[in-house]
């Protein structure tokens, strides 16, 4: 007898869905001692993230950047790292994209107090460089963990950095837009970084048709 979860996986995989599978053990590329996050709450979460020291970005951080937002929320926006201004005010997407991304939550009725904001790092890479991937997998466990507690109806991965680690794919983000994917069984819908978009609007209109996308599907979860 094939077993529910197989039959699933089969479902999503003939609809070219693309299904997220948890990696255990060494394959996880966690550290010695990852399990330290494993079922804390929300105060607890965020201070061990305030003390870690699992990557050399520990030594070179002003503030740890743990996310910012509703606990309760549906719609989970994860992006790529802190930069400059989000190491020193720790808050994720501020400055410019910061303002982009309000802009466009506000036109799909949400707004940075409704949704949860986090990133692939909690920490800052010097002169804003690309995670490394020791890196993120420090890391990972954090996110993996909020994740957990959200319980979020529909994940936003914006940018090439966020999406090729949450689906382990070094697709890019034009490959990767436009249609669904899943994480854990939760939606996930790939789009551009604001970053991007205000050095290319004229992208705007597609990363409007993924938020489309991404309302379609919270809203299908929720029926």
């Amino acid at each position: 007898m094939i077993h529910p979860e197989q039959q699933r996986r089969a479902y999503l995989q003939a609809m070219g869905i693309d299904v997220w599978l948890p990696r255990v053990g060494d394959d996880a590329g966690l550290t010695e001692g990852s399990s330290a996050a494993a079922g804390l709450g929300w105060p607890e979460l965020r201070e061990c993230v305030a003390n870690c020291t699992r990557c050399e970005l520990s030594q070179s951080r002003t503030n740890t950047v743990f996310g910012v937002g509703n606990p309760d929320a549906d719609w989970l926006i994860i992006g790529e790292a802190p930069g400059a201004e989000e190491d020193r005010r720790g808050e994720p997407f501020v400055g410019r994209a910061g303002q982009l991304l309000d802009q466009m939550l506000f036109a799909i009725g949400q707004s940075r107090d409704s949704v949860f904001i986090a990133n692939i790092l909690k920490c800052r890479p010097p002169h804003n460089r690309d995670p490394k991937p020791d890196e993120a997998a420090a890391c990972r466990e954090y996110l993996e963990r909020q994740i957990e507690l959200l319980q979020p109806k529909i994940i936003l991965a914006v940018g090439k950095i966020a999406a090729q680690n949450l689906l382990g794919s070094d697709d890019p983000v034009g490959r990767m837009r436009g249609r669904p994917h899943q994480f854990g069984g939760i939606p996930l819908v790939v789009t551009y970084h604001p970053a991007y978009l205000l050095r290319s609007p004229s992208q705007k209109q597609k990363s409007w048709s993924d938020l489309c996308l991404a309302m379609q599907l919270a809203a299908e979860v929720t029926a």
